[in-house]
């Protein structure tokens, strides 16, 4: 016989998701953002933000925690209560970090719900327009297996764009150099002057300067070609077949976060993304709109996890 406290206890516990998730949100919702204000992780969030406050009926709270790759505003995030009013918009190094870092103060899939993959950003393949040196992809792996391969540029050790010229140089056998640079922006200056022939940089940061015609584009680094560059070729398709390489953002939870909670915001967020407002101000930088179920996303960054750790043991990166 099953003692009456326990199978009330019982009949408890069943009905309360159904209850959290009727009640909430009851409060402000705080976004923890993991890179500081005026990047491209801060832009999306400030699109997002006052849409989703709109669809929840609550404000939503953008928290800035930028520094270390991600890591500051992870580890604020990962102590976080998991009651559902802390959330997190992280970005690649939330899939790189683990390879990179020797000691991090959380981990990142035990200490992380997926929510929801919100967007993918390409890297592009850039250089000045007055440089001769490299004009295609072709001419980048015959540059990169001379003597003499030539540098990339990127916002420093670690930084998607570094691993973007590493995973070049794995799968195209190049042997191309990295210059690091304390931001993605000194980066693309030099880069745009001439000082460093190539970056693999983030669309949604060249897009203005290649617009402008301060940056030629020579190949886009997704598995397909953007539509804001629809003739420039992919550089898969340009002679390193299989080359995949996005800068993305996704919505991470408090491991604990009731899965009611996680559900509806995930539902909510892809709402969101449909927004006309909102699609036109994250396609316009070429970002590629997705809004996945918490499932997708858990595939998505296990899979991101094992990539980068392989690029990084065969290029033989280390860091810290």
């Amino acid at each position: 016989m099953i003692p009456y406290r326990n199978f009330a206890a019982g009949l408890l516990a069943a009905a309360l998701p159904l209850a959290v998730q009727a009640a909430w949100p009851e409060k402000p919702i705080t976004l923890i953002v993991t890179y500081p204000p005026g990047g491209t992780v801060d832009v999306v969030a400030r699109v997002i933000g006052p849409k989703l406050s709109a669809k929840l009926g609550q404000s939503v709270i953008i928290d800035n925690k930028g520094g270390a790759g991600g890591m500051i505003g992870g580890a604020a995030a990962a102590r976080s209560a998991p009651d559902g009013y802390t959330f997190m918009l992280d970005a690649s190094n939330h899939a790189q970090n683990p390879a990179l870092q020797s000691k991090m103060s959380f981990d990142t899939l035990k200490d992380f719900q997926a929510v929801s993959l919100l967007l993918r950003v390409p890297n592009v393949l850039v250089t000045s327009p007055n440089s001769t040196l490299i004009n295609s992809v072709q001419d980048l792996i015959k540059n990169g297996k001379s003597k003499n391969p030539a540098y990339f540029a990127s916002a420093g050790p670690g930084s998607a764009q570094h691993l973007a010229g590493e995973l070049f140089n794995v799968m195209a056998g190049t042997s191309l150099v990295h210059v690091a640079y304390k931001g993605g922006g000194p980066a693309m200056v030099d880069v745009m002057s001439g000082q460093v022939p190539i970056m693999f940089a983030s669309l949604g940061s060249a897009w203005t300067h290649i617009q402008s015609g301060k940056l030629r584009p020579i190949a886009v680094g997704g598995d397909k070609r953007s539509p804001v560059l629809p003739h420039l070729p992919t550089i898969a398709e340009s002679g390193v077949p299989g080359f995949s390489s996005y800068e993305w953002n996704a919505v991470f939870a408090p491991a604990g976060t009731p899965k009611p909670i996680v559900d509806k915001m995930s539902a909510t967020l892809a709402e969101v993304l449909k927004d006309p407002e909102v699609k036109t101000k994250l396609e316009g930088i070429g970002a590629e709109l997705v809004g996945s179920t918490p499932e997708e996303l858990e595939a998505f960054r296990r899979a991101e996890i094992e990539k980068w750790k392989d690029v990084v043991k065969k290029s033989g990166i280390t860091w810290n």
